[in-house]
């Protein structure tokens, strides 16, 4: 068998039988096809010749090119989980990818906006949805849903009717790893969900569809694009991106940015952290403690700021 075929058995055995996302899927198969075209060009087209050095010469290739450190380490981490694969279905004798390894990806903390200025640019939203237009409508259901249930943007677009339960508040998510979690939604995210359910999402139902009936997909996804079809991530990404534009700090202005300012001000509010971490999603209580570094930044920064010795 061609190592081309058994990177596509691969990526199967991840999506189907582990669960990755898409998103994951994608990523593996353009760092596992650069890995192949590259052994082919030393010489290798078996599984028999994929040894520690062809993967130490290949990372090392991908350094001298400047990419980020991030991308070498995802690159190492394919790298690993594929030979690992490989190992256990017996194709390999031992596994040369449990020796790989790549310089670790320097961990930034995450953009929080403050509780101030999201009240605003979701006050702002409001405002523009009351004149009734269901694509204003819609927007301001977005930003409060994603900012109440600290929703990653898949999440949100992959969100189907039956999944909202309106009486008591709370969507139920399928996560990274096809992992299913029922989230809470406050006050005003009910509010703007339930106005956007009632009227403008008929109406842009019914604008895309005069002459028929929608697909049964479409007829059941929560937020709809202008034509009818379930809404996608990239369409999120820039009403949030848009929505973020003005207001002041460094950093990414995309919907995450609304799930670490979440998780952050729940553990400035004082939540547990071990339910942060059911909220979010999290499989590792670690990956949830880089919002407790965050409110000791944002500390230090009132410190400075406000204490007389500062």
């Amino acid at each position: 068998m061609n190592l081309d075929q058994l990177v596509d058995d691969y990526l199967v055995h991840i999506r189907t039988e582990r669960g990755y996302s898409e998103h994951t899927v994608a990523a593996y198969r353009s760092d596992l096809v650069e890995l192949v075209d590259f052994a082919s060009r030393r010489g290798v087209v078996s599984v028999a010749g994929i040894e520690l050095v062809l993967l130490r010469d290949w990372l090392w290739e991908t350094t001298e090119r400047g990419l980020a450190r991030s991308s070498i380490a995802r690159r190492a981490a394919s790298a690993r989980g594929w030979t690992a694969w490989l190992r256990r279905r017996g194709l390999l004798a031992a596994d040369p990818g449990a020796r790989l390894k790549a310089p670790r990806a320097l961990r930034t903390l995450p953009r929080v906006i403050t509780e101030t200025a999201l009240a605003d640019a979701l006050a702002a939203l409001a405002d523009r949805a009351v004149g009734g237009d269901p694509v204003a409508v819609r927007d301001a259901a977005i930003a409060e849903l994603l900012y109440a249930s600290a929703l990653r943007v898949s999440e949100l677009v992959g969100l189907d009717l039956p999944d909202v339960d309106r009486r008591r508040r709370t969507v139920r998510v399928i996560g990274k790893g096809a992992k299913e979690r029922v989230v809470p939604y406050g006050a005003p995210a009910a509010r703007a969900l339930d106005r956007y359910l009632d009227v403008a999402r008929p109406a842009i139902l019914a604008a895309a569809t005069p002459n028929g009936t929608p697909t049964a997909d479409v007829g059941t996804a929560v937020f709809l694009g202008v034509r009818g079809a379930r809404l996608g991530v990239r369409s999120v990404h820039r009403q949030i991106a848009a929505l973020l534009s003005s207001i002041p700090g460094a950093g990414p202005s995309g919907p995450h940015a609304l799930r670490h300012s979440a998780a952050t001000h729940l553990l400035d509010g004082g939540a547990d952290l071990r339910a942060v971490q059911e909220f979010l999603g999290h499989a590792s209580l670690g990956t949830t403690q880089i919002y407790t570094h965050v409110s000791a930044e944002r500390l230090k920064q009132s410190y400075r700021t406000a204490h007389p010795r500062a």
